[in-house]
């Protein structure tokens, strides 16, 4: 079998730490494939207008699958500031650059697995009846629809005359419509049937793949009532094709006090982009944060895997580096089960759960301690090291 190449992307402050450690365990591991350089992220915002260049775009147009580390995000106005002057008043305007991948190559179903790993200082526990604690397994995968609702990007400060028209069609707009035009500011959620059904039919194939005894969709129908309503709906239709599988709904609000009451009871659960966003991370902190938080984007022709950490810029210059590898390295895990190396990524992920069982290396966030260079003479792991032992224990 030919080589596969990836296009590696570190991108902005630890990104540029944490994924030249996910190659190292991928290495190990025996994973053999050809990695070429895709540049994104803030410095290219700075220097060319433009955050994701569309020299990278051809590389994911080419080779189809992708490997990202994390990027420093700003508003638009603080992002203007720090443009090059020559490029200022050219129309530059700032966008996510992930954001932008996402929606060109149509990465519209995004995979969120949260899931415990025993012996973890950081896994969620509650106190018992008896005045003891359980420490209940979470195995919770979050489906996250990746290219529509708040985060697609249409949106107005000061909408023109036509948009602000259109709205005024609306009688619920009756209580904005004396407000100013650059006092206005306004996003769309903007759901789709097709969408809606890719998502939802993904995640009930998941939960029959790989055993999950439920799946949930996790909205807010009874206020959104058009856009959380149509998923919904989808959700519901769908879940006729998968009689085994029972469907529950819960509201975003609801599902945020529920995951800490009963967390194991959930398996797979389905949302939309932004709810998706909020209910993944919720997940995450409840089996160790976001140090063990992986994610993919996928599309039907492109793939890229990512962990679901920000580039904690503050961090990426020390030594030596004190970050947690983990999630780029469980991100690395589903990029190898996406192209069929499931074995390769059962043994990557058998090997972190080794060295989490035995507690002898653990990096600052598994000591709950605050991040600094201090860390690592109160006996935190640097973030090679933690590489080092997960290598070890393959």
């Amino acid at each position: 079998m030919a080589k596969r190449t990836i296009v590696t992307m570190p991108g902005d402050g630890i990104g540029k730490v944490v994924l030249p450690e996910s190659l190292r365990v991928l290495k190990a591991a025996g994973f053999e494939a050809d990695y070429v350089h895709g540049d994104i992220g803030w410095e290219f915002w700075c220097s060319e207008g433009n955050a994701l260049p569309q020299r990278t775009i051809d590389l994911l147009e080419k080779h189809r699958l992708g490997l990202f580390g994390a990027i420093t995000s700003k508003p638009n106005t603080a992002a203007q500031k720090e443009l090059d002057p020559k490029l200022a008043g050219q129309g530059f305007v700032y966008y996510s650059p992930i954001v932008t991948m996402r929606q060109h190559f149509n990465l519209d179903i995004c995979v969120r697995p949260c899931k415990s790993f025993q012996g973890n200082p950081l896994n969620f526990i509650r106190k018992n009846a008896s005045g003891g604690f359980d420490e209940p397994a979470v195995d919770a995968v979050i489906f996250r629809q990746n290219t529509e609702g708040l985060y697609g990007g249409v949106e107005w400060t000061n909408p023109p005359a036509n948009v602000r028209q259109a709205l005024e069609t609306h009688k619920k707009f009756d209580a904005f419509k004396h407000v100013r035009g650059e006092d206005l500011a306004i996003s769309t959620r903007i759901i789709t049937r097709p969408a809606s059904q890719r998502i939802c039919r993904a995640a009930f194939e998941w939960a029959k793949k790989f055993g999950y005894q439920s799946v949930t969709i996790c909205e807010k129908p009874n206020v959104l009532r058009e856009t959380s309503g149509l998923i919904t709906e989808v959700a519901r239709a769908i879940a006729k094709d998968y009689p085994g599988i029972p469907l529950y709904e819960t509201n975003i609000d609801a599902q945020m006090m529920w995951l800490t009451k009963n967390p194991e009871d959930y398996g797979v659960i389905i949302s939309t982009n932004m709810f998706g966003d909020i209910a993944s991370d919720a997940f995450a902190g409840l089996v160790g944060g976001l140090g063990f938080a992986a994610s993919g984007n996928i599309g039907e022709t492109c793939a890229v895997f990512e962990p679901t950490h920000g580039s904690a810029p503050k961090y990426e210059k020390l030594e030596p580096s004190i970050v947690n590898p983990i999630a780029m390295i469980l991100s690395a895990c589903m990029m190898l089960d996406h192209v069929g190396e499931t074995d390769t990524a059962s043994r990557i992920r058998g090997a972190i759960a080794k060295v989490i069982a035995a507690g002898k290396v653990r990096c600052y966030d598994m000591m709950k301690l605050s991040g600094g260079p201090k860390v690592i003479e109160q006996g935190a792991a640097s973030t090679q090291q933690m590489t080092d032992a997960i290598i070890a224990a393959l």
